[in-house]
């Protein structure tokens, strides 16, 4: 399972960044399965992972689980076999410990730029210096 803004693309990006293409490929050779699970709406979403030929939910509601078990729907797997992997504690990291998933903490693509990203930024960085999680995976 995987997130869009600022994992897959830039935020509210749509051009593919250096790499994903033959991340993307690599992980079907393997027989990773992938689903993008993101909070925006579908007309975001729909066609960035038409792009890159995912399975999407979008208004995914994180941190709220809900929505994680659709995603292991699409994947046809179990908690235990899944991991979210994404870009902020509050929502990919929070959202995936509720639901009983492994969580992969990235670094974003780039940094936001709007008042309220940075906010969110600023707390995060916090909880990263608490936890001293900085770039390592998170449970």
């Amino acid at each position: 399972m995987c997130i869009r803004d600022s994992t897959l693309s830039t935020h509210h990006g749509e051009v593919l960044t250096d790499g994903l293409e033959n991340w993307l490929e690599e992980m079907q050779k393997n027989g990773i399965g992938l689903v993008i699970l993101s909070n925006s709406k579908q007309a975001r979403v729909e066609p960035f992972a038409a792009k890159i030929n995912l399975p999407f939910i979008s208004m995914g509601l994180k941190p709220l689980p809900f929505k994680f078990s659709s995603a292991l729907k699409i994947l046809s797997t179990k908690r235990r076999e899944t991991a979210i992997v994404g870009d902020q504690i509050f929502t990919d990291t929070l959202g995936g410990n509720l639901y009983g998933v492994k969580t992969i903490l990235l670094d974003p693509i780039k940094l936001e730029s709007s008042k309220s990203f940075k906010f969110k930024r600023k707390i995060e960085r916090a909880v990263y210096k608490i936890y001293k999680i900085k770039n390592t995976e998170v449970r």
